[in-house]
């Protein structure tokens, strides 16, 4: 008997809103030097970063997550009613369950979304984009919010020389909704595994609940990262993936308006846009400068700064790629709302 599964309809996706949540609390750099050994200087020639900014003790992922999701929906002139799926990506969710989607979804009074996390570190916002992109290409959803959100300041060691002046905190979240024409190019994605420890959480919870005679033990875990090794990955192998990504588009580097990549360190972005020969048109988001490296949520944070500064605007194509823990990567194309 030939009994058919009833397949989906395919159809175009599209982003079509922005929204973020800054914190309101700026350190500088002259501050995280009163735990390090090192200066305002050597920050600055080394990453780019100025100031970064960390959330409030009582701000909570969901709180950020929140405030940078109603904005989306405003700026995608739908309502709340509208959200049939949350992808919310993050690596500094305290809790093992439930997701951090979920509580997202109903906070912001959704009815009964399809919810879920995604941990994929700086990589995650590409990722969740994927996914919704997917979701709303296949119609399995119509308006999926996308949402990367970080408190990296819990999961930092002040006192670390390789880590104290990177890491912050802030969110992002775009809807992708159904278009007629396509405006979010396939994704190209990957990992190296091999590579897993360049940059770690560690101790993991098992270590601090088992081993009592330790180091570990009564550690927070907090992030490591060996920062010449990603240095060397993220400058030998991200041109060639955005290269990938440029051709699964179907486009070159002189149709881009924009390149936004991962804020992980000025210098690893100024190095990928050499290799790449984008031409002087071509803007490129610095908001590391000031925001710091946020993770998931460094992507969409600096597509705002360029559309606030009106150097993004409407119709525009920009370059998207996240790299970072696992080791991962993602990338793809849209046009800003």
């Amino acid at each position: 008997m030939n009994i058919q599964i009833k397949g989906r309809t395919h159809r175009y996706s599209k982003v079509s809103g922005l929204g973020v949540y800054r914190p309101t609390r700026i350190i500088s750099n002259e501050e995280i030097c009163q735990n390090i050994e090192s200066s305002d200087e050597w920050i600055r020639e080394r990453t780019g970063i100025i100031e970064r900014r960390f959330a409030e003790e009582n701000i909570s992922i969901i709180d950020m997550a929140v405030a940078a999701c109603e904005k989306a929906i405003a700026d995608a002139k739908l309502k709340p009613s509208d959200i049939d799926g949350v992808i919310l990506a993050t690596i500094s969710h305290a809790l093992q369950t439930p997701a951090a989607a979920t509580m997202v979804a109903d906070r912001l009074g959704l009815n009964n979304p399809a919810a879920s996390d995604i941990s994929a570190a700086c990589a995650g916002f590409s990722y969740a984009l994927a996914m919704a992109d997917a979701l709303v290409s296949n119609s399995q959803a119509n308006n999926v919010l996308v949402i990367g959100v970080e408190k990296l300041s819990d999961w930092t060691d002040m006192h670390d020389r390789g880590t104290a002046f990177i890491f912050a905190d802030g969110a992002g979240a775009v809807v992708v909704s159904p278009s007629d024409t396509p405006q979010i190019s396939p994704t190209v994605w990957g990992s190296d595994g091999s590579e897993f420890d360049a940059i770690i959480s560690e101790p993991n919870w098992l270590d601090l609940r088992n081993l009592e005679h330790t180091k570990a033990q009564g550690q927070w875990p907090v992030l490591r990262m060996q920062g010449q090794k990603v240095f060397r990955w993220a400058v030998g192998q991200m041109p060639d993936v955005c290269r990938q990504i440029l051709d699964a588009a179907g486009l070159s580097p002189k149709d881009i308006n924009l390149f936004v990549p991962h804020q992980a360190n000025l210098r690893i972005t100024k190095a990928i846009m050499k290799a790449l020969d984008f031409p002087e048109s071509v803007k490129v988001a610095t908001d590391i400068e000031t925001a710091g490296n946020t993770s998931a949520a460094s992507i969409p944070l600096a597509l705002d700064r360029m559309r606030e500064e009106g150097v993004a605007k409407s119709g525009d194509l920009a370059l998207l790629v996240g790299f970072g823990a696992g080791l991962a990567y993602a990338g793809q194309v849209i046009r800003i709302p």
